[in-house]
């Protein structure tokens, strides 16, 4: 299991002193739509700055027709992330379309696809998708495998049953970890880190639990332990 730290804080500078406490961490590092948006290409410089090692995961959970989202795979490849995530609702075509880009790059990233959304509950899935959140989470990682994908990013509640039914080597990433219990916030399907072994999920990503702590490098170095 390997610990993605969410920088998700309201400026570029705050997210580099968070990853100034962690440099000497084995970590990832999430980049998601509000820093890239803001900060852009050059904050990915910035990271890899303070620590070479650190592997970014490009969380831009990319939806759009397959070869504007397969234009969009070969500018990302150039910033060196090491983990990028699309819609598996994008589509077959779209996600064959991507991982096809990607048969010619040296050291791809991961490729994952967004299952289900986990500010998603049951009533707000069947909402959007007319059909069972956890049957369908199961059906977009199936198809997210047979069109080439590493992984799917999913909820700790339905990780196990991928593992088991889709295979123990297809990753899963589980976003909404509250390590020891923490406030849920305006997540629905969170998990504890117990929660996460016991599904065996391979990336796990903590943002507030860290960022808003007194001390965030003790926070990061308990969940480290009990990994």
């Amino acid at each position: 299991m390997k610990l993605c730290v969410a920088l998700d804080l309201p400026s570029a500078g705050e997210n580099l002193a968070l990853l100034e406490l962690l440099k000497d961490k084995d970590l990832w590092v999430k980049v998601g739509l509000r820093s890239f948006i803001r900060d852009g290409a050059l904050f990915l410089e910035q990271i890899k700055a303070i620590n070479p090692l650190f592997r970014i995961f490009l969380d831009l959970k990319l939806y759009d027709i397959p070869n504007t989202m397969g234009d969009s795979i070969e500018e990302i490849v150039k910033l060196k992330v090491s983990m990028i995530t699309i819609h598996a609702s994008s589509g077959q075509e779209a996600m064959r379309e991507v991982m096809q880009r990607l048969k010619a790059v040296p050291n791809p990233p991961l490729v994952m696809a967004v299952t289900a959304l986990t500010s998603f509950d049951e009533k707000g899935f069947f909402e959007i998708y007319h059909t069972g959140l956890e049957t369908q989470v199961l059906e977009f990682a199936k198809t997210a495998k047979e069109c080439g994908l590493n992984g799917v990013v999913c909820s700790c509640a339905e990780s196990q049953t991928i593992k088991e039914q889709v295979g123990a080597d297809f990753l899963t990433l589980t976003p909404a970890i509250r390590p020891f219990g923490e406030n849920s916030g305006d997540q629905k399907r969170v998990a504890t880190l117990e929660d996460a072994k016991t599904a065996r999920s391979d990336f796990i990503v903590v943002g507030r639990p860290i960022y808003k702590a007194q001390n965030s490098k003790a926070v990061v170095e308990q969940i480290l332990k009990e990994m």
